[in-house]
């Protein structure tokens, strides 16, 4: 059985449902929505990801004896809200953005349609995976796009959390990385894995031409030699003469890359290897990528970057009520004024309007019920009805989503330097 996701959650969330249910407001339809109020950075456009995740920690959102008894021996409610908690179920809405999709500034990524009750518990957890793995995604199709048809290899778990490694690789793949070295990403999301040897491997032995043939003796020729741990010229030799002509790949993991890499690939051409690859790695971002443009570069691993967002480890997604039932049992809008965090009451809808194919607006518009504009497509879908999830959906269609989503965008989408969205939010 899976570990109940009730207490991923913030304190916070427990004292208003008391607060609620001694007022008797507990009970009103409330509306949720979650959103970014700007790109960080100043990036182009983001990368909704963590949906499919969500959907997991909705169905575990069940308070049994366990959270229970420790949220009663630390006081933090009553025992009239700890019955309610026993028996809590979510039984209401959510629609939301696809996994994949991009968003922009106010677009209603998710919209959760419950009691207040209900719904205000379920604010951090959904945050905490949203901000996260769209992070993630949003920096990693970045990533993708500059490495143009070279393959990327997500390879970070060691640089953040063992767990958020796992979520990380998940994203990383649904925005276009080509496989991850984290198994456990693997064996529940079914992403492809992929790894060989580190310096370690290579120091283990009396001579790096004992490593490799320590290495090929097991995988055979075509597996990835790393070259770099003493004399890359010596190493490349090395590996040819026991490889031959048909060794796979070879890493370089230090120095300049881009002149690494083209004094390997001569020397590989001079050896005969001409169809083994050139994989790079060595603290690279979206940034570095773009640089290797027109090196003989056939692939890359990427770590750091990616798993810390390349420098926006959260996506600046918030949930916010913006409408609620009045006493007469009408909905009614509702939001903040803050000075610098303001919301726009409603319930909303929206539609990325194409012209030709092509993304030219994010129409948002605070009448649920209305068709799709002409020459747009609806971004909102079903994902829990009555409590009932009915949005799940493979990994693999995410992740195509994404590249027909990207495809959409105006190239500026893809400079990498700070600027606008790519495409206006026009509210009605």
């Amino acid at each position: 059985m899976a570990m109940s996701s009730a207490l991923l959650t913030d304190h916070y969330e427990l004292t208003m449902l008391q607060a609620a249910l001694a007022s008797g407001a507990s009970r009103r339809r409330a509306v949720f929505e979650v959103f970014a109020r700007h790109l960080p950075h100043e990036r182009r456009y983001g990368v909704v990801a963590g949906t499919g995740r969500v959907l997991d920690a909705l169905a575990e959102f069940r308070f049994g004896d366990a959270e229970l008894s420790f949220l009663r021996e630390n006081q933090v409610v009553n025992d009239e809200t700890l019955d309610f908690l026993a028996s809590y179920r979510f039984s209401g809405d959510v629609h939301g953005y696809r996994e994949g999709e991009c968003y922009f500034p106010g677009s209603p990524i998710m919209v959760v349609d419950g009691t207040f009750a209900e719904a205000v518990l379920l604010e951090t957890v959904i945050l905490s995976i949203l901000n996260h793995d769209s992070a993630i995604a949003s920096a990693a199709s970045r990533m993708v796009h500059a490495a143009g048809s070279r393959p990327i290899i997500e390879m970070g778990s060691r640089r953040t959390h063992e767990l958020a490694a796992v979520a990380a690789a998940r994203a990383a793949y649904l925005a276009g990385f080509s496989s991850t070295s984290n198994l456990m990403a693997g064996s529940v999301y079914g992403v492809p894995t992929a790894g060989t040897s580190a310096h370690a491997f290579t120091l283990l032995h009396s001579s790096e031409y004992d490593a490799f043939q320590a290495q090929i003796d097991s995988f055979g020729p075509d597996t990835t030699l790393l070259v770099d741990t003493y004399d890359v010229a010596k190493a490349v030799r090395t590996a040819v003469e026991l490889a031959g002509p048909d060794l796979g790949a070879v890493r370089i993991d230090s120095g300049d890359l881009a002149a690494a890499a083209h004094e390997v690939r001569q020397m590989l051409d001079t050896l005969g290897a001409t169809s083994t690859r050139i994989v790079v790695t060595s603290d690279l971002d979206e940034y570095a990528i773009a640089a290797l443009d027109a090196a003989p570069v056939d692939g890359y691993g990427v770590g750091t970057s990616v798993v810390t967002g390349s420098g926006a480890p959260t996506a600046a997604m918030v949930y916010k009520l913006v409408a609620r039932e009045d006493a007469d049992g009408v909905l009614q809008p509702v939001a903040k004024k803050s000075v610098g965090k303001p919301s726009r009451g409603g319930r909303k809808n929206a539609f990325r309007a194409l012209d030709g194919g092509a993304a030219v607006a994010e129409l948002v518009s605070t009448s649920p019920d209305e068709p799709a504009p002409e020459g747009a497509r609806p971004l909102l879908h079903e994902l829990v009805r009555g409590g009932e999830i009915v949005g799940r959906e493979p990994l693999a269609a995410a992740r195509e989503r994404h590249r027909a989503s990207v495809a959409e965008l105006p190239p500026l989408a893809h400079q990498l330097s700070q600027g606008d969205p790519a495409i206006p939010t026009v509210f009605s």
